[in-house]
């Protein structure tokens, strides 16, 4: 297969390592799509996106449009005049004229199992719902919100203590390294696009910070799932006599007496025990208000009164 010229829209940190791995291959990178600098941090300092810094580091062109509904936004994509558009978690949605645009089409990654969480929130969904497996699928993408044909598939097992963002990171390993195999198949004919299955389809909605809020009538299981989906962002919290608490790290206790749902059962060296509506729930990793994150037993010694008794929520 001869090199083609790929052209690549991204932008955040999980888009990175398929930019690099386009970069090591045989393939020219023509171009770098990315969405324009937005505020960010508590500064809310104007800030480039990750893709377009790795994209600087190389020399690529780079072109920030509002929007790929007009002319004038895409043209510096048509000047790179690429075989192909790879997109990674761009944030715009591609208008026909873009689809069409490259000769062999636009490929996404996209961090699911599809047509199973489809949508902006795959990899915290998957977690939430206590999906044993998840993985990446590249497809060649049509009008819909990720519902175009299928090139390949790779599984990945979820691991028990996995969080939001060590899945995400695994991910984005995976699926760069898969995206040049879906790029070399696609080119030479090896790979046939398959239509997703019409059953098993589920959305992954956007990720609000309110579903952060732990209700502790809940299960355990359920809980701490909704802690790992939730870190490192927005982070599971709850209220200690009325104070922020966030938690960053949960595992199961073993359960006693029932309790009210929230009540502080134990203190320990290593774990602060919360009961649950079915189940306990040992957090080992907390934050309290405008503090670093601690362990537990940290926490626990620093709080200067006895927990025990006390209610979270």
């Amino acid at each position: 297969m001869s090199a083609l010229r790929v052209a690549f829209a991204g932008t955040p940190d999980f888009s990175v390592p398929a930019l690099k791995a386009l970069l090591s291959s045989a393939h020219t990178v023509v171009g770098v799509l990315t969405q324009p600098d937005r505020p960010k941090g508590r500064g809310r300092q104007i800030a480039a996106s990750p893709v377009k810094i790795a994209a600087l580091e190389h020399n690529l062109p780079v072109s920030q449009p509002e929007t790929l509904k007009t002319d004038a936004g895409r043209v510096e994509l048509a000047s790179w005049e690429p075989d192909v558009l790879v997109v990674v978690a761009y944030g715009l949605i591609l208008p026909p004229a873009v689809l069409k645009l490259p000769r062999l089409g636009c490929l996404n990654i996209h961090a699911s199992l599809l047509p199973r969480w489809r949508g902006a929130a795959p990899i915290q969904r998957a977690i939430l719902a206590g999906d044993e497996v998840t993985g990446v699928t590249i497809m060649l993408m049509d009008a819909g919100l990720d519902t175009g044909p299928m090139l390949l598939r790779r599984e990945l097992l979820i691991g028990s203590n996995d969080t939001g963002g060590s899945l995400h990171d695994r991910l984005a390993i995976l699926g760069a390294s898969a995206v040049l195999d879906a790029l070399q198949g696609h080119a030479t004919g090896a790979l046939t696009a398959v239509p997703q299955p019409a059953e098993g389809a589920t959305y992954a909605s956007k990720i609000d910070k309110a579903e952060g809020l732990i209700d502790w009538g809940r299960t355990s299981v359920e809980i701490q799932r909704q802690i790992r989906a939730f870190n490192p962002w927005p982070v599971a919290e709850t209220r200690l006599e009325g104070e922020q608490l966030r938690v960053f790290e949960a595992a199961a206790a073993e359960a006693g007496s029932t309790a009210t749902p929230g009540t502080i059962v134990a203190a320990r060296d290593d774990a602060l025990v919360i009961q649950c509506g079915q189940g306990r729930l040992a957090l080992r990793q907390l934050q309290r208000a405008g503090r670093r994150t601690v362990s537990a037993g940290d926490f626990i010694r620093g709080a200067g009164t006895d927990l025990i008794g006390k209610r979270l929520g």
